[in-house]
């Protein structure tokens, strides 16, 4: 207090002698600026949150083979465009995959052809899985089978309740379901017949597959096809009978077969170099912009 005290009598003493008299004005009281709240970003939404969580829980085989750009996407985008411009005709709106033996890859194949039908601007996509023995869809997408189709069956339960969500907006699952002691009695029943036709008709921009099972495994796909609009029919290489493919088309119905997949071809040098398909892909995709 002391040097305070003795600054103030200097400055006093300075103004007495005749120095330039300054006045002294206390600064006014300045209004205290509160500071804006930080807002955090908000949450990702539910949808958002939902559909990242179900691409997490996908088959690895699934995700890698439905990226953008590669071999396998384009072949599948080439039957995609094969199924939505036919060469005469109209769409299809129901489609049946299957093979004439187990182990041909149908079920993957059916998956990738409902992705890339779903990325379509303007189609939506419904998967069945129809595969009562064996089902696969639930375990590619990573979606529960607690119900699914045998529920409709056989205790006919609403079709919302049992669909279930991809992981793609516009693709939906339509799971197995528990197993069932008479599978081929129930897809070759008049329930199933109304399935077909009452999901071809209940959007009309969506494109409905129908995962069967394979032909010498199971006696009602051929049963199942008659409801269809057409057939797409995988075949392995190097594990396919030409006997049991044909024995396949005729059953079906060889106007039912709209293509025939060609699944596990390993393409050789001489393939490359005759065709050059896929290389002029990889070149054209990995070109710098």
């Amino acid at each position: 207090m002391g040097k305070v005290f003795n600054a103030l009598q200097r400055a006093n003493e300075a103004v007495d002698g005749g120095a330039e008299e300054v006045a002294i004005t206390p600064p006014e009281p300045q209004p205290v600026m509160e500071a804006e709240p930080v807002v955090a970003p908000p949450p990702p939404r539910k949808e958002i949150a939902e559909h990242t969580a179900q691409l997490g829980k996908w088959d690895d085989r699934l995700t890698l083979a439905a990226v953008t750009t590669g071999p396998v996407a384009e072949s599948i985008r080439a039957l995609r465009t094969r199924i939505l411009f036919p060469s005469s005709g109209k769409v299809p709106r129901t489609l049946l995959v299957t093979s004439a033996s187990p182990g041909e890859g149908k079920s993957f194949i059916c998956a990738n052809l409902a992705i890339s039908l779903a990325q379509g601007v303007d189609n939506f996509c419904l998967l069945v899985d129809c595969d009562l023995r064996k089902p696969t869809q639930h375990a590619l997408f990573g979606v529960a089978n607690a119900k699914g189709l045998s529920d409709y069956l056989q205790h006919k339960r609403r079709i919302p309740e049992l669909l279930q969500p991809s992981g793609i907006e516009k693709l939906s699952i339509f799971p197995a379901g528990p197993r069932s002691i008479n599978p081929a009695e129930l897809l070759s029943s008049a329930a199933m017949a109304r399935l077909v036709d009452e999901l071809s008709h209940r959007y009309e921009d969506r494109i409905v597959l129908f995962d069967s099972p394979p032909l010498h495994a199971a006696s009602e796909t051929s049963v199942l096809a008659q409801h269809v609009d057409g057939v797409v029919l995988v075949v392995r290489y190097g594990t396919a009978r030409r006997e049991y493919i044909k024995a396949l088309a005729d059953a079906i119905g060889r106007e039912k077969i709209l293509g025939v997949v060609f699944n596990a071809y390993r393409a050789t040098v001489l393939d490359y170099k005759v065709f050059g398909y896929y290389e002029y892909q990889q070149e054209y995709y990995g070109e710098k912009k």
